[in-house]
């Protein structure tokens, strides 16, 4: 029926109307994409901050990883956190097999101030190897004082 009207309008010696263009316009979408692209890739480091501790130096080598891996912290008053949450240590092993599920394969940073002692970061280290996981990692800073993460990876057996 339409196209009858628009014969009959090409005989009457008047143009047929024009059509609505049905073609979606991408380059604002593009646009968009790339500022939120941007945006995101400048916020995203200073996402990663975590709880201040002195890390301790080493001249160890990176070990690389594609997964994100859980981080625990020991900072210099012998306080556990999980994440940026602070979190008892009687509590931390339920907690990460609450967050890891049945992966016992989840990589684990623990990260200790260099100025406490070595036995509770050893605690911590004990607590999160007897809830079954198999890869814990301690994180430390390279000689120049970049960041290393993870420098020695402890194996379960």
């Amino acid at each position: 029926m339409a196209t009858s009207l628009l014969r009959r309008a090409e005989q009457r010696g008047r143009r047929p109307r024009h059509r609505p263009m049905s073609d979606i316009n991408v380059t604002p979408m593009v646009d968009v994409m790339l500022v939120l692209l941007v945006i995101f890739m400048i916020t995203a480091p200073l996402l990663t901050v975590g709880v201040p501790i002195d890390l301790p130096r080493t001249e160890a080598a990176i070990i690389p990883g594609q997964d994100e891996p859980l981080t625990v912290t020991v900072d210099a008053e012998g306080r556990v956190y999980l994440q940026e949450t602070e979190i008892d240590l009687g509590a931390l092993a339920p907690r990460l097999v609450a967050i890891a599920g049945n992966n016992p394969d989840v990589r684990i940073f623990v990260r200790g101030d260099r100025a406490i002692n070595y036995g509770r970061v050893m605690e911590v280290m004990g607590s999160v190897n007897g809830a079954g996981f198999k890869r814990v990692a301690l994180v430390t800073e390279s000689r120049a004082g970049a960041l290393n993460a993870p420098t020695v990876e402890k194996k379960a057996q």
